[in-house]
């Protein structure tokens, strides 16, 4: 099993207690002490929530994120994101930036990427995604 990079939805539907979710989160632990995300996932969950007015949940979050590992962006992931967006773009097949992002981070650290969204992050070549939301571990 590859270490995972937690996309946004992911970690949404885990903060939001879904048992499958959970449970997958469960047995990833089993194997690795830490879950990690982008600096862009942190920045996406904690906009939402402040948008929200969800102070209580923007506590849990915090909490969470203080046991856990928020990887950056680099110069060499965003050079990643950027030829990714290229490629893209050419093909005409683009997504938003903010998930060519992730995938960059996701790329560099030779990171599983766990996300429900498949149908964007599938159309980049070269990165692994699962999606725990759908699938068992």
């Amino acid at each position: 099993m590859n270490r995972a990079l937690i996309d946004t939805d992911i970690l949404s539907y885990y903060l939001k207690g879904d048992p499958g979710v959970r449970k997958n989160f469960e047995k990833y632990l089993d194997h690795y002490d830490i879950i990690e995300i982008s600096l862009i996932t942190y920045y996406e969950i904690t906009s939402g929530l402040l948008t929200k007015n969800a102070f209580k949940q923007l506590i849990i979050f915090e909490e969470f994120i203080s046991e856990n590992i928020i990887i950056p962006l680099t110069e060499k992931s965003v050079k990643i994101s950027a030829e990714i967006y290229s490629t893209l773009r050419q093909s005409g097949t683009p997504i938003d930036d903010i998930d060519l992002l992730i995938a960059g981070v996701a790329i560099e650290n030779e990171m599983t990427l766990v996300t429900n969204n498949d149908s964007h992050f599938s159309r980049i070549p070269g990165i692994d995604i699962k999606n725990w939301k759908k699938y068992e571990l």
